[in-house]
């Protein structure tokens, strides 16, 4: 090979094996220097483009790249959509891609933008004559000195020049009007598709914002910041004929687009990390936890699947688990992730679990590490929060249901704290606790525990249909209590709690289900 070549990719990190050299190598070997100007132009978007200048090859773009961890070896569906996008369809199968599986997965994990797409296409059907007509046209606002080799030259030099942006494309209209009126076409369609979203935000501002009247629909909005899945009132109101308006408008969008709109991102390069504290062996009288083993097992298993990065830390004490959390809080790798996932496995009480040392840390003590004051880097990001522990010692019995039963009163917990009382008071949180408050869970010695093992089956189950996290975790409040222990007499019943401000939803994975 080319000393160059090898020389590229030298700095690339000890984590990346041979292997995947060789791929980039191979893809590198197959393109020309029409297809790097059009990666480049195509990376505008992703790569600064200060850093995109100085690229000369089409391993320098992979470098940048994988800098900014959009391309890695375990994910390498950005550059096979990039393929995709130029055309150069036969070397999809080098990345173990086809052109009708890239097609599949573009609505979901696509990165290149509607307007970056839109510039492409234009660029690929401006002919040379086209060009100097252009040129011509715009004679006034260009360099005099800076010849105009391309049609990507042309558009990047109208961006920097702030005449061309996502949102103002007014000059690409004037020039295709007396150019090419099939051109004009292309641009029209780009507006047509930006002005969708915009659409349907402007229809629900307006809907939310109309007074009471009569004939109306109750609609109540949900609560923000600082407030736990509870609704806000008063109500807000809306005719029924203009909610009717608005369903049949909204009907013509397909429904991964609509998704879109009221769900968290989830198509970023690396879906992000997972952490299993895993507490079996305690210092002083508390048992150990048979079984715990299983659930770190069947978490690691699951949320590697769903593409998270699984982290198992075992017998860890108060202070570790705190020193853990610093160091987590701390980490620049939480850049380019969709969310971050902490499981803890251990004895506990109200609002709190114990560490290995049988001392107590507050479940609210663990989450606030990760508010977005001192982890900016997971702002506006979910953060997902899974606890097996007991909060209590009682024990819930089953209550026999009969027609029109009166309903036994529950013993008070007002005392305790409930788990939206451990949740920051902020948004993007949600807290999967075992049990209610002031009561026990429960945990086979060999199968684990009863919340951990339905967690893991229903992300399996449902996730490949779709559905979001909380209609997931009211699955597994469904599972679980209807659990029981050998005698009937031990029931369980889990309980969620959250600041999340949309819908979050795993991506589907590519590989079937674990087991």
């Amino acid at each position: 090979l080319p000393g160059r070549k090898v020389l590229c990719l030298s700095n690339m990190g000890d984590d990346i094996t041979l292997k995947f050299r060789q791929k980039l190598l191979l893809v590198d070997d197959n393109l020309g220097n029409e297809d790097v100007a059009a990666l480049k132009f195509l990376c505008v978007d992703l790569i600064p483009f200060k850093k995109l200048e100085s690229a000369q090859s089409a391993l320098d773009i992979f470098q940048l790249l994988m800098a900014e961890e959009y391309l890695n070896e375990e994910d390498t569906f950005l550059l096979a959509e990039l393929l995709y996008r130029i055309k150069c369809h036969f070397l999809l199968q080098k990345l173990n891609y086809t052109k009708e599986r890239v097609q599949e997965y573009l609505p979901e994990k696509g990165r290149v933008s509607p307007y970056r797409q839109m510039l492409y296409e234009l660029a690929e059907n401006i002919t040379s004559e086209m060009l100097k007509e252009i040129v011509f046209l715009l004679r006034d606002h260009l360099p005099k000195r800076q010849p105009i080799i391309s049609a990507l030259d042309l558009l990047i030099l109208l961006e920097k020049q702030g005449l061309l942006t996502e949102s103002n494309v007014k000059m690409l209209e004037e020039i295709f009007t007396s150019v090419s009126p099939d051109l004009l076409e292309t641009v029209n369609s780009y507006k047509r598709e930006k002005g969708t979203g915009l659409l349907i935000y402007y229809l629900f501002l307006l809907l939310v914002s109309l007074p009471q009247q009569e004939n109306t629909l109750p609609i109540k909005e949900s609560a923000l910041l600082g407030s736990t899945k509870v609704f806000s009132s008063p109500q807000t109101f809306i005719t029924s004929s203009l909610f009717n308006t608005f369903i049949e408008t909204i009907s013509f969008f397909p429904l991964s687009f609509l998704q879109k709109l009221t769900s968290y991102k989830m198509d970023g390069p690396k879906r992000g990390f997972c952490l299993v504290i895993n507490n079996v062996k305690f210092d002083g009288d508390l048992r150990e936890r048979k079984g715990s083993c299983k659930d770190a097992g069947e978490l690691e298993r699951v949320f590697t699947w769903l593409g998270l990065e699984v982290k198992i830390y075992k017998d860890q004490t108060s202070k570790e688990i705190k020193d853990l959390m610093e160091t987590w809080q701390d980490s620049k790798n939480h850049r380019n992730r969709d969310c971050f996932i902490c499981c803890i496995l251990s004895h506990g009480d109200s609002g709190a679990i114990y560490g290995k040392d049988g001392e107590l840390i507050s479940i609210r003590t663990i989450m606030s590490y990760f508010t977005a004051k001192r982890c900016p880097a997971l702002a506006e990001k979910p953060k997902l929060f899974f606890i097996q522990a007991c909060q209590g010692k009682k024990i819930q019995c089953p209550v026999h249901v009969e027609p029109d039963a009166q309903v036994p009163e529950l013993p008070s917990v007002q005392e305790r704290i409930s788990p939206s009382e451990s949740i920051p008071e902020e948004a993007d949180f949600l807290l999967g606790m075992a049990t209610i408050d002031g009561y026990a869970s429960f945990r086979h010695v060999e199968q684990g525990t009863w919340y951990i093992q339905a967690l893991c089956s229903k992300l399996q189950l449902l996730v490949p249909r779709g559905e979001d996290i909380l209609s997931i975790l009211t699955e597994v409040n469904e599972d679980v209590s209807r659990r029981a222990d050998s005698l009937g007499r031990k029931k369980q019943m889990p309980q969620p709690a959250y600041t999340l401000r949309k819908k979050f939803i795993f991506p589907v994975p590519r590989d079937p289900p674990p087991s």
